[in-house]
């Protein structure tokens, strides 16, 4: 919260002071401090000992300074220079002066104008840094704005492939090609939908087990088995980023399509369970079993040739994920991986 967070806070500060040190009230701060310094100093003449003259006027110079700006200060300390060499430095009530007292004035004058410089260049620099967080700040919503504009396009990008490819599956006869443009234009709408979803500034701060359950209904609404073909989503409350939840949703989707497609029989009705688990060595388990007829007797998944378990194999080691596939009541696929 920017009222809790010490660098708001005193970037907050900065701006107040610099709005004084810019307003007329500011030389009331410096006549506030050089008249209180002057009395308090005047009050304690009779019990300092000798030798103490300017001992109340370095305080009115820094907090003139601080509070008022560089002209405040630099009157301030003019004036408390010829305060003190008039009223406190022998012999009193003139400007006769001697070598030592002279030496403490001059090292007085120069000590002051020192601690105003220095204040006045720290204001500068914060002043100069806040301006730089500013110009930051609005840089980052720029690019945030402009990051969201490019991937709205890109999603609408892949419908509209999506769409031109189901399209031209009209047009064809032959049922090999219309079932290749059928699988390839559902893969664009669905990777279209996980893109849009996971950049999205409210679906990235949804669970993933939530987002998964979003996309098996997708992936059913497309494969059109919404009604005999349950999915059943659970898991633990894990918040992927968008560049690992793209290419584990994408994985989840391939395995899905591929038990909605070859694990049931001709009356197509089963579930599919999808797991999310986050395990001990800090790593995440990720399962899908279906309970349909399960695994072939022979199945290899480094030899298999199902497009969609190629699409699987390939995402998986590109985010150094483990894939593997056994019969456990049903198909029963595994997906390792961590989560960073």
């Amino acid at each position: 919260m920017p009222g809790t967070d010490s660098p708001f806070g005193m970037s907050r500060l900065v701006r107040r002071l610099v709005a004084i040190h810019q307003h007329p009230s500011r030389w009331l701060i410096g006549v506030f401090a050089f008249v209180f310094a002057f009395g308090l100093r005047f009050v304690l003449d009779p019990v300092l000992p000798p030798g103490f003259p300017f001992l109340t006027f370095f305080p009115a110079v820094i907090l003139t300074t601080f509070a008022g700006g560089l002209a405040p200060g630099v009157a301030v300390v003019l004036a408390s220079t010829l305060t003190s060499w008039f009223f406190f430095i022998p012999p009193f009530n003139s400007f006769g002066i001697d070598g030592p007292a002279a030496l403490a004035l001059g090292f007085f004058f120069v000590v002051a104008s020192v601690d105003v410089a220095i204040i006045h260049m720290m204001f500068k620099w914060l002043h100069d840094l806040d301006e730089e967080r500013d110009t930051s700040r609005r840089l980052a919503q720029s690019r945030d704005l402009m990051f969201k504009e490019m991937q709205h396009r890109v999603s609408n990008n892949l419908s509209v492939v999506s769409s031109l490819l189901r399209m031209q599956q009209r047009t064809v006869q032959d049922e090999a090609a219309t079932k290749a443009l059928d699988a390839a234009a559902t893969r664009l709408g669905l990777i279209s939908k996980i893109h849009r979803k996971l950049h999205d500034p409210d679906g990235q701060q949804l669970p993933f087990a939530a987002f998964l359950e979003d996309l098996c209904s997708d992936i059913l609404g497309a494969a059109g088995e919404e009604g005999s073909i349950r999915c059943v989503v659970s898991g633990d409350e894990l918040y992927l980023s968008s560049e690992r939840a793209v290419p584990v949703a994408l994985i989840v989707a391939e395995l899905v399509s591929n038990s909605i497609e070859h694990a049931f029989d001709d009356e197509g009705r089963g579930t599919i369970t999808v797991e999310l688990r986050k395990q001990p060595d800090e790593r995440v388990l990720l399962s899908i079993q279906d309970n349909g007829k399960g695994l072939p007797a022979d199945f290899d998944l480094a030899s298999a040739k199902s497009l969609g378990l190629l699409v699987a194999r390939q995402l998986s080691e590109q985010i150094g994920a483990s894939l593997s596939m056994r019969t456990q009541g049903g198909a029963l696929m595994e997906i390792r991986f961590r989560d960073l």
